[in-house]
């Protein structure tokens, strides 16, 4: 499957409504109630007159009732606003009444002042205009702690001509194949490859990593990096718009318009929830004295206290706050989510399958073993054989190599016989490195621990001298260290882990058993994974796909919640619902148990909200209930809601 066929799949796939419980987001329908700092002004000016009015009391009533007023309308300019102007607004757009919350906390104030009760209006508009603010602070410095990002990224670049002059361009006219340079201190503008030059650099922003990285000649770069002491020259790989700092910064505005399940459904409700209190509230009034016996000026003050006390504040506010908090401490350890519903599903996973190379293990083979028989200089082969792999640029040759970093190097013409191994000569004697099937027997010792190796999963070459096998080396793909922790935290959860890999079954059981994985399902072909995920989940149910490739893509598509790890392909990162900044699975953890906080709390919210809600009505029924009192209280709960979502910014404890 190429990458448009993917992205196409993408695009039909990703809102993934049933699977994700998540909603769509149009950005027509959403509304941008950052207020700024005129409303602020004017509630502080509201503040002011309630508190001069407050002074004043009932010796000056009449100038007393006109500082209230000026209250309600001066603190509550954004309420007023908002609660007439997107009520209409809603109400054209749908062709149904679409009331919210500010609507009803208009009336209820509007009512209060009918009735005489200055005080009590005021003291309503500047609570909740008092609330409503620190929602939006709330939910503001989550943003403003992600997308602090913005400021990181980069502007201008030092393009080199043709002719070797160093011209200052923007890095939006950058593109692949251009020569940059970049000097000490500077900033990488985009994504490329150094073609001279070495260098460390800082590239916290893209993975949180805070020790600089060594950048030499073939390495890779990314844009809004930070270089160091050095300076180098770099050749752009990508277009401005498709660095990997880009693709952050889309995660970005993508997390703050996808809303949780619970928040997108109270959104949803919400008009319909105040419509329902504004049907009851003239059956109030008319059951009020003949059902009741109340006076009519009780049966009033008791309407607009019933209002007061219906409003769902805290509900409203028991999610949204609470979900960006956890998705800006999430995005402070490398962990981005595309959006709310994806946090909150993984949580409630039940099922979650692991692409193995690069995801579990390091992704590069290591040498875990070496043998030779007795009476072999053991350190003048290895001092060969290192010699002749720096001639091969095989995985297994740079790993071997790497293994052995204080060998002597030899002089030596290298022969590489294609399929079957590595020929060369040194002191008149014969050396080869090949597999096992090149050779028709070797010493019993050799075939046991060959046959030992291989049963574990390891890939095992043979040294010869002269024809006669004298020793081994095996070598594998090992898991990474924080792999087993990891799956050994999912296994307790109760959460049925899967091994998915296309390597041989003894290879993946091998992994699979030293991790202590649930289930190993090897020798897949990449467009299998997806149809795996399928089984997954009708078997268990919500189910999580982690992997890093482009043969992963379809299956981190059709899984409830994709999880690509950050150093994989730009296919794997596009269609994930989550991305993994470090490769650090520990941090898909840490994400599983901010989920789980994350769901608690937004759970104790509503649940809370709810409770104060119900007690109001039933203690303003028994006539245990004033204005001052419903205020105090039903806005105080919004501010508990508020502040208990805050906890989420908090890090969690390790495992």
């Amino acid at each position: 499957m190429d990458k448009e066929e993917i992205n196409n799949k993408n695009h039909s796939l990703k809102n993934k409504t049933s699977n994700h419980g998540g909603t769509e987001h149009k950005h027509n329908e959403e509304h941008d109630h950052s207020h700024g700092n005129i409303p602020v002004y004017f509630y502080f000016i509201g503040l002011i007159t309630f508190l001069i009015a407050l002074f004043l009391g009932e010796d000056l009533l009449i100038l007393s009732n006109m500082l209230f007023s000026i209250t309600v309308v001066s603190a509550g300019y954004h309420v007023i606003i908002e609660g007439f102007g997107d009520t209409i607004k809603d109400s054209l757009r749908t062709k149904k009444f679409m009331p919210n919350i500010h609507f009803l906390m208009v009336l209820a104030a509007a009512a209060a002042m009918i009735i005489g009760s200055f005080e009590e209006a005021g003291l309503l508009i500047l609570i909740f205009a008092g609330a409503h603010f620190l929602e939006d602070y709330a939910e503001g410095k989550s943003k403003r702690e992600i997308t602090n990002l913005l400021k990181l990224n980069p502007t201008e670049a030092r393009r080199i001509s043709t002719d070797n002059s160093v011209e200052v361009v923007s890095v939006d006219q950058l593109v692949v194949g251009d020569k940059v340079q970049v000097l000490n201190g500077g900033q990488v503008p985009t994504d490329g490859k150094i073609i001279s030059g070495t260098t460390s650099i800082d590239e916290s922003s893209i993975n949180g990593e805070s020790i600089p990285k060594e950048k030499t000649v073939g390495d890779d770069v990314f844009g809004s990096t930070i270089n160091g002491t050095g300076s180098f020259v770099m050749e752009v790989s990508k277009d401005s718009s498709d660095t990997v700092f880009a693709k952050i910064l889309k995660l970005v505005d993508q997390s703050q318009k996808n809303l949780s399940k619970t928040a997108t459904t109270i959104k949803r409700l919400e008009p319909k929830y105040v419509t329902l209190v504004l049907m009851i509230f003239p059956f109030i009034l008319v059951l009020g004295p003949t059902v009741f016996g109340w006076s009519w000026n009780v049966t009033l003050y008791r309407s607009i206290v019933f209002l007061i006390s219906s409003s769902p504040c805290a509900l409203a506010a028991s999610a949204v706050p609470a979900t960006l908090s956890a998705i800006s401490n999430l995005a402070k350890r490398g962990v981005l989510f595309k959006g709310g519903s994806f946090l909150s599903n993984l949580g409630e996973l039940k099922a979650i399958s692991f692409d193995k190379t690069g995801t579990l293990t390091k992704g590069k083979p290591v040498v875990t073993n070496q043998y030779f028989i007795d009476g072999v200089d053991e350190e003048e082969v290895i001092d060969v054989i290192v010699s002749m792999e720096k001639e091969s640029n095989h995985p297994l040759a740079t790993a071997i190599v790497s293994n052995f970093p204080h060998t002597e190097t030899k002089t030596l013409s290298v022969e590489n016989e294609v399929g079957r191994g590595l020929v060369s000569t040194f002191n008149d004697n014969e050396y080869r490195i090949s597999k096992p099937s090149e050779f028709n027997s070797y010493d019993k010792n050799i075939k046991e621990k060959v046959n030992e190796y291989s049963k574990d999963g390891k890939t095992v070459v043979l040294i010869a001298i002269n024809k006669e096998v004298i020793g081994l080396i095996a070598l594998m793909d090992v898991p990474n260290s924080n792999a087993k922790d990891a799956i050994e935290y999912f296994n307790d959860q109760g959460v049925h882990t899967t091994l998915i890999t296309g390597d041989a079954k003894l290879t993946g059981e091998s992994i699979g058993n030293e991790l202590k994985i649930g289930q190993v399902i090897a020798n897949v072909l990449p467009e299998d994974k997806a149809k795996i995920v399928k089984q997954q989940q009708d078997s268990y149910g919500l189910t999580a796909m982690v992997g890093d490739g482009v043969n992963d893509a379809p299956a981190l598509v059709n899984a409830d919640v994709g999880i690509a790890m950050g150093d994989g392909t730009d296919v794997a990162i596009d269609v994930a619902d989550v991305v993994l900044m470090k490769n650090d699975i520990s941090n898909l953890v840490y994400a599983h148990k901010v989920s789980r906080r994350l769901n608690k709390i937004v759970w104790q919210n509503i649940i809370f909200s709810m409770f104060i809600v119900l007690l109001l009505i039933s203690l303003n029924f028994l006539g245990k209930m004033t204005i001052g009192i419903g205020v105090l209280a039903h806005e105080g709960s919004t501010v508990l809601v508020i502040f208990n979502g805050l906890r989420l910014l908090i890090p969690q404890k390790e495992m």
